[in-house]
Order: C-alpha cells, then structure tokens, then sequence
C-alpha cells in the first residue's frame, strides 16, 4: 500500500540528539494504468478487475497483494468515458483554451486496500523520495526528478465506486484538500460537509431514491411490503429514510431481511422463504428495485429471474447520450493504442486472440518503439508454461461486436463520470482564471483553492443540462425503469418516469406489472376500509393491519380508508351506505299512518258514543233516572265529553301556528268543561242530602240551576283567561325536534311557556282532585239515588290516566309525545263516559222496570 511512513532514528550523546528522516514507500504500485500526458493530470479510479487473488494475512509481516483477474467490461467503459471527455475537452476551443488535459487510470480492484493504495500513488507520484513542504501539484512541464511517465501527482481524483471507499478516500485526503468526485458512491453521509468538505459526486444521495421508492409505494397503496437490503451502511442508511418517509403515511414494513456478499446464498434462500411466508394480502409477488438492481444486465438476461421478476419497477439512475461516444468505443483498437494494457486484455478476451502478436508483426510500427512505449514489470510477466493465444490477425474490430462494452443506449454511470470530467474542468477553467483564448499558467495547482472552485461550479453541459454542485450532491435525477417481458420470452428494460428531487413522474398506463397486466397490484395487510366504514386498529398489530368497522347511525364516511366517522349537522342524517349526509325527513302523526288511522276511529268512535247516549238520555229526558241525575248537566257533560273526543283529532296532522294554538285551547276549555260538570254535580248531590237534615232546608237554593250553569261557566272562564294569558305572551309555534336521533326530524308544537301549560294542566288536576275527594266523601249516600260512587270511579280513572301519561309523555319519541297526549284524552274521556254513564243506559235501555222514582228513592 502506497503510504509514506517516516522513520525517526535517534542517537543520544549527552544532551544532544541527531534526527534523520528517511521516506520509503510501503509497498509498490501496479504497473496497469492507462495514461496521457497533459499539462494537467487528472486521476481516476475504477474497479477495472473483480476477481482479486486469495492471500492469507498472519499479520506478521508487510500486507502484499498479487495482481487482480478478470476484466469488466462495463467498468471498462466507464475509463473510456473518462478519457473521452478528456479528449473532447482538449478538442474544445473555449474550456481550458491552451491547456491540455491529461489522464492517468488505475484499478482498484474491489478492494479497499487496493483504493487506499491506488489512492496514494495517484496523488503522491511515483517519486521515490518525499518532499515534506506544502503538499501542492505539479503540471506536467515541470522537471520531475525521480518521476516516471505517469507518476506525477494529481490534483483531484474522479473515483470511489462505493460509498465506504468514498468515506475512506475523503477522509485519507481530507487533510491535503484532494477532491475527489465520485460516480457511484450514493451514501447520505458523505453530504456531511463536515467530515468530507473535498467529496463531491455526480450521482444523487440515496436520500432521493429511498424517497422516490417511499412514495411509489405510498402511491400505489401498498401498506404492507417487506424488504431486503445488504448488511452495510448502504442498505441500513436506505431502510431509514425509506422508515422515515412512510411513517404516518399507512405503509408498514412486515419484514426487513439483510444479506452480505460472504453469506448471499443462505441469505438469498433465508429471504425467499420470509416472503413465501408473507401474510400480506397480494395479487402477486411485486418487486420494487433500488438502482443496485434495477438496471442489471445480468439479472435481465437470466432466464429463471426472468419467471419470476417480471413486472419489477426500479428506481435506476438517470441515463443520457454522450453524442459520439459509441463511435470512439468501436474505433479502439490496440494498433492505435498500444500503451493500452486494459485494451489488449479486453481484445485478448474478446477475439481470443494476442493483440501483442499483431502489433510486432505489424509494418507501421518498429519493435524497439514498442519496447521503448511498453512498461512491464516481472510480475506481469507470463509465465512460460502457458500457452499464449494465437495472434490476432490485424482485421478485428468492435464495428459489429454488440456486448456491454459497446452498448451505448443506456449511458448511467458513464454519464456520470463524463459530468464528473466536466466539473473538474470547469473548476480548473476557472482556477486557472481562463478566457476565450488562453488561460494564466499556474506552476502549481494547490488543491485548497481547487476545491473553491469545484463548489462553485454551475455549467451548462455540452447537451444543455444545468450542472452545479449542492454541496457534496447535485440536484437529484433518477429514471424510472420497468422490467417487461417480450413476446420472445426476454425481459427489456423500458423508461416509464422519472424523479426530479422530491417530484415524482410516473406514466402508470405504460407500466406492465408482474401479472403481465395494466392492473396495479394490490399488497395489504387488511383490505381498505370502504366508504362508510372506519378502520379500528387491531390489538397488538401495525397499524396497516385493521378492522373495518360501520359507521353508526348519523355519521358518514365517503373516504376509501378513512380513520374516523363525521357526525351529520343537525338537519340531516346518514343514508342507508353511511357515505352521504340526507336531509332529515319531516315526521309527524298523520292520518293516513296506522297508528293516525287508529287514533282517529277511537275518537270518532268516541264521538259516536257521545252522541249516542246523548240521544237516549234526550228520548228518556222525563224518565226517573235522567231527571234524579240533573239532567242538564248530563247534556252538558255529554257535550263537553264530546268536544274532548274531537280535540283529540286536532293534535293529527302537521302542525301549523293556528293548529298549535287550537290544540291547547280545545284540551284546556273541553276538560275543564267536562271536570267542572262533574264537580258541580256532585256538590248538588251533597246539598241534596245535607238540605235534608234539620236547620238545612235553605241550603238548596245556593244549588238551583241558575247557580250549577253558573259554577260551570265560572270554572271555565278561568282556564279560558289562563289560556288567554298564555297565548299573549308565549304562543306554542310549531318546531322540528332536532334532539331525536334519527333519519327523520320530528315536527311537533312547541310549547312557548312551560309555566303557562302547567298552570293549565294544573288548573285541570286540581278541578279533577276536588271532585274525587268530594265524590269520595259522598260514597255513603243512597246507591239507588246518587251517582257519587259512579262520579269516584270515574274520576279515579281519570287521575290514573293523567298521572301515567306524565312519564309516558316525557320518555316517547319523535311523533309517540302526539300519541300519547291523544291516547291520554281519548283514555280519560272514555273513562268517565263509561264509568258515568253506561250503568244509566244500562237500566234506561235494558231494566226499564227500574226506572222508577220508587226503585230510585228506596235504599
């Protein structure tokens, strides 16, 4: 590993002390890199190989690390990338006028070590001494001695394919200002200009994406979803914004499984099962990819992923074209390049064939200029048992080859490290203080003040995209990908969005999901809550598993899930769904209901009664038993019995102002007309009895007819002046009642003053009380003449009546407060009708023989 360690060797004489300092480098660089010359050399770090040797550390000696195999193509391209948009700056007139790029690659390897020691080499050089003064870089025309070709140090570095070996580079070269730009490292934490004010990238912070995943599955409702992510600062970083951002949006995590890349296979298998196992309420297994995947030629290739990732919607990073590029990738060729290791590697691997071979064959140009060009070491020697390819025969070319080295259509992380060339460009062009024409020569470019200028660069890219730096980060951008499977059985890659910082573009009509349909998938722990339901949370569960529970009666929900239940205003009332609020239908008695039609034939019967017995008591006027009974006022009690079975009939129907009023004044003056009859009558029955006791014989004519009419008017205008009074200040008006919970609202007469209605009814009660106590007290008299015992019954049963009819009245509903009222009037008025007078009709009608003033006047 390329470090400089400092040795410090101290000889003590007495009380002086000699120091020397020595610098040695600690380990050596790989001899593989691909390098251009230039007044400025730019740094880049790519993991170029990817199946690195097995070396087996004791910890006793110094780390060493043999030569990495195995040549990626697509991070291979990723270098071509960089060095063509070196290449095409130094073609451009107007950025960087004068100065000429240069470029030096290394490969890291995948390892950290590796990162840590390509690192280094790149920004220290290659000398094999060390300078301790201000650490600065030096541009390439400067006499370098002890530098090779290529081991100048760079002033900033466009690497770190990772978010840990960006933490790391930042934080090695932290202290000597390097920037480094990396293409891959998306970690949120490196936006912490804090711990890494030299990281800048090219590729958003996950932060984006782990949002953009969030709200696609906010947007598509899917409440219950697992998820399985890579055991690293990666994936558990991920997983908390993504927390962070459905938290209180109705999405649950049922399951979060790790995987690590030592482990992938039992993770792999431990993560299939847990999903198996789900207890989500799915249509089918829906993926929703990260950027990791989503873009993966590898998956999308394999034909068992292909049965089973159908339907997978990604977040992937953005792509676009690089006008040109395509052409410069199938224009390499080793004759044009032949300082290009990693090209005749590739070209080796690619025909199977040694480009070296070819090259030495070839007229144009001498052996010994190729040894001169040509670094080696004995490392990358070859071995003399194995057998060299044969070579190549001058005619191979990448025209026609179709692989991902040449696959264009879909530039993400080339885009990536083409912006990143771009911003150290621009940086420079504006350290270097540049016009249209030249640019003020610096002999050293010192990293502090290029570091100034990577922050404030805003540019406008080749393609007329705005580029700036936001700190560490740039203004996000991601697409959104769609895995569909083709007629022909393949899976194809298909741009269905985008993500524009924290907005979302999603065209959902072009999204083909896992069921190879249009149809959205559905992924739930409990079904949504329909209109007219609410959810209730179950015990002990997340709250995306719930029950649905109806709405009651005068609440509505017309939401889809919806978590609470509105009440209606006071005027309406729910339907029979609980989605919308009705207006409350107007109920009151009406004669053309059962209970209305039932009520009006009782009275009407009562009526008819009335009259009836008013005609036999007319027909049988001179008979004994009409005349002992005070005839007139049976006529005159017949009559208000009958206006009481009439006013009945006036509390039916809808209520108006003049209704209201009548209905009071017909009760109030008929009961107490009735009540008053009675009470007279019994008081003429005790002065009939009392005038007949010596010294009382003048008693009677405080009870002639002149005076009954006259108690029984005087009686009557009472209540006819409380009625008055009561109509003149507070007249009942009709009214809804609101306060009976219900689809229907009650329309009822409102009684204008509680104290004006209690006198009336007291007024009665106390008419009635008087009459059954007098009644009572004449219980003794003679049977076959009076009818005091008749008068008490009577009067017992209308007491009965209107004491129970107080509670009745109070506790009934809606329209039932009418209903009781009526079958209170119609109960009492039946009461003393028959009480009174069915015994009379009974002797007139069937025991004439008793009709006699003899059957009358005995004992």
């Amino acid at each position: 590993m390329r470090l400089l360690l400092l040795s410090v060797v101290g000889q003590q004489t007495g009380l002086d002390v000699v120091q020397a300092t020595v610098c040695s480098h600690w380990g050596a660089p790989s001899d593989k890199s691909l390098f251009q010359d230039g007044d400025v050399i730019i740094g880049g770090l790519f993991n170029l190989y990817h199946i690195p040797s097995t070396v087996d550390e004791d910890y006793t000696k110094k780390p060493h690390y043999e030569s990495c195999t195995g040549l990626e193509p697509v991070p291979l391209k990723y270098s071509y990338a960089m060095v063509f948009a070196v290449e095409e700056i130094n073609q451009n007139n107007t950025l960087l006028p004068g100065v000429k790029l240069g470029y030096r690659i290394l490969d890291s390897c995948s390892l950290y070590p590796w990162a840590l020691q390509s690192t280094m080499s790149l920004v220290g050089g290659d000398t094999q001494s060390c300078n301790l003064k201000a650490f600065t870089a030096p541009v390439a025309s400067d006499e370098q001695p002890g530098v090779r070709a290529g081991g100048l140090p760079v002033p900033l570095i466009i690497g770190a394919s990772s978010s840990t070996a960006g933490i790391m580079m930042s934080s090695t070269l932290g202290p000597l200002s390097v920037p480094v730009i990396s293409y891959l490292a998306s970690c949120p934490c490196l936006s912490d200009r804090l711990k890494y004010p030299n990281f800048f990238r090219t590729i958003p912070s996950d932060v984006y994406q782990a949002w953009a995943m969030a709200r696609l599955a906010i947007r598509f409702h899917w409440t219950w979803i697992g998820a399985v992510v890579e055991n690293n600062d990666y994936g558990q970083l991920a997983i908390q914004v993504f927390q962070k951002e459905i938290f209180g949006k109705g999405v649950c995590l049922e399951f979060i499984e790790t995987t690590m890349p030592e482990t992938i296979v039992t993770d792999a298998k431990r993560a299939a099962l847990t999903i198996q196992a789900s207890t989500a309420r799915v249509t089918d297994r829906q993926f929703l990819a990260s950027e990791a995947w989503s873009t993966s030629d590898e998956l999308l290739q394999d034909q068992t992923i292909s049965k089973v990732a159908n339907g997978v919607l990604g977040v992937a990073i953005r792509s676009s074209t690089i006008p040109g590029f395509e052409k410069y990738l199938r224009s390499l060729h080793p004759n044009r390049h032949p300082n290009d290791v990693f090209l005749r590697e590739f070209w080796q691997k690619e025909f199977g064939c040694s480009p070296l071979s070819s090259y030495f064959s070839s007229p144009l140009i001498p052996t010994s200029d190729y040894l001169s060009n040509v670094s080696t070491s004995p490392t990358d020697s070859v071995p003399p048992q194995k057998i060299s390819p044969p070579p190549c025969s001058g005619t191979e070319s990448l025209e026609n080859v179709q692989n991902h080295f040449t696959d264009t259509s879909q530039l993400r992380v080339a885009y990536n490290v083409y912006l990143a060339i771009y911003a150290a460009a621009h940086a420079l062009h504006s350290l270097l203080s540049c016009n249209t024409h030249t640019c003020t020569f610096q002999k050293h470019i010192k990293h502090i003040e290029l570091l100034q200028h990577l922050n404030k660069v805003n540019i406008t890219t080749p393609h007329g995209e705005r580029f700036y730096f936001q700190g560490a980060d740039i203004p996000a951008m991601y697409d959104l990908v769609n895995w569909q499977k083709q007629p022909e059985g393949q899976l194809k890659l298909v741009l269905v969005g985008r993500v524009d910082g924290f907005n979302l573009h999603l065209n959902e009509s072009a999204v083909q999901w896992i069921s190879g349909s249009s149809q959205v998938p559905v992924s739930v722990c409990s079904e949504s809550c329909p209109p007219g339901t609410r959810k209730a949370n179950r015990k002990g569960k997340p709250l995306c598993c719930f029950d649905c529970i109806p709405c009651t009666e005068g609440e509505i929900s017309n939401e889809t899930g919806s978590l609470h239940c509105e009440r209606c205003p006071s005027e309406f009332w729910s339907n029979v769904e609980q989605t919308a609020c009705i207006p409350r239908q107007l109920d009151f008695l009406s004669f053309n209901e059962t209970l209305g039609i039932i009520l009006t034939t009782v009275a009407a019967s009562g009526v008819v009664v009335t009259t009836a017995v008013f005609v036999v008591f007319r027909c049988y006027r001179q008979t004994p038993m009409v005349r002992a009974n005070n005839s007139e006022l049976s006529f005159l009690l017949l009559l208000s019995l009958k206006l009481c079975f009439l006013c009945s009939l006036v509390f039916i129907g809808r209520p108006s102002v003049w209704s209201c009023r009548f209905q009071q004044a017909a009760f109030g003056i008929s009961f107490v007309l009735c009540v008053s009859c009675l009470l007279v009558k019994t008081l003429v029955v005790l002065a009939v009895f009392r005038s007949a006791r010596p010294g009382a014989e003048n008693l009677m004519k405080w009870f002639g007819p002149v005076q009954q009419r006259g108690s029984v008017f005087l009686f009557t205008c009472i209540q006819i002046y409380i009625f008055n009074t009561e109509m003149s200040i507070s007249p009942p008006v009709p009214r809804r009642d609101l306060g009976f919970q219900g689809s229907k609202v009650t329309l009822e007469c409102a009684m204008g003053s509680v104290v004006g209605f209690s006198l009336v009814l007291g007024y009665i009660g106390l008419l009635a009380c008087t009459c059954l106590l007098l009644a009572f007290l004449a219980r003794n008299l003679p049977d076959n003449f009076n009818e005091a015992k008749l008068i008490t019954f009577s009067m017992l049963i209308f007491c009965a009546v209107w004491i129970a009819f107080v509670p009745a009245y109070v506790s009934s509903p809606g329209k039932y407060v009418v209903a009781v009222e009526i079958f209170a009037i119609l109960a009492s008025s039946y009461g003393l009708l028959l009480c009174i007078f069915a015994p009379k009709c009974f002797i007139i009608l069937l025991r004439p023989e008793k009709n006699t003033k003899k059957q009358l006047m005995a004992r």
